[in-house]
């Protein structure tokens, strides 16, 4: 290849994947499959965002992961990786850990899904299914103000 002769990209936007997607009918394998990759791809990321926090802050921080849904393809779905100072307010769509430099470990803080889902495992708490359960306790923390308690505790608020 010569010297500034661009590749041929022969990509496809993440909308042409969403529609075909919609077409296809829904395949275990490829499910199987998509779960693995999303798994991985969300280890890659929190790993890229501890080092960066890492590097930046000289004491304790908190690493977020707001999930964001395409607001015209349903099935798009995006995380954003963020570390930050303080540990942030519980919000919807929201997953929060703290990260101990003293310890060099990482402790789980929350996880919260969608409004939607919220509301329902809430309105179904005695229906929930025994892998849902932690999921509606974190609902429930959070309905209650336990999680904001908790969020204020840690940037020393109370």
């Amino acid at each position: 290849m010569k010297k500034g002769q661009k590749l041929k990209q022969d990509k496809k936007t993440v909308g042409q994947h969403s529609v075909e997607l919609n077409s296809k009918k829904p395949d275990s394998a490829n499910v199987i499959d998509l779960q693995r990759s999303m798994q991985s791809e969300y280890i890659k990321y929190f790993l890229e965002t501890l080092y960066e926090g890492k590097k930046q802050h000289e004491d304790d921080f908190y690493i977020v992961v707001i999930t964001r849904r395409d607001r015209l393809m349903d099935n798009v779905v995006r995380n954003q990786f963020l570390h930050r100072k303080s540990c942030p307010t519980p919000d919807y769509d929201q997953v929060a850990y703290k990260y101990n430099k003293k310890d060099d470990n990482i402790t789980f803080l929350w996880v919260l899904p969608d409004k939607t889902t919220a509301q329902l495992l809430k309105e179904n708490a005695l229906l929930v299914a025994g892998e849902e359960k932690e999921l509606l306790r974190y609902v429930l923390e959070d309905s209650a103000g336990d999680l904001l308690i908790k969020s204020k505790k840690l940037n020393g608020e109370i």
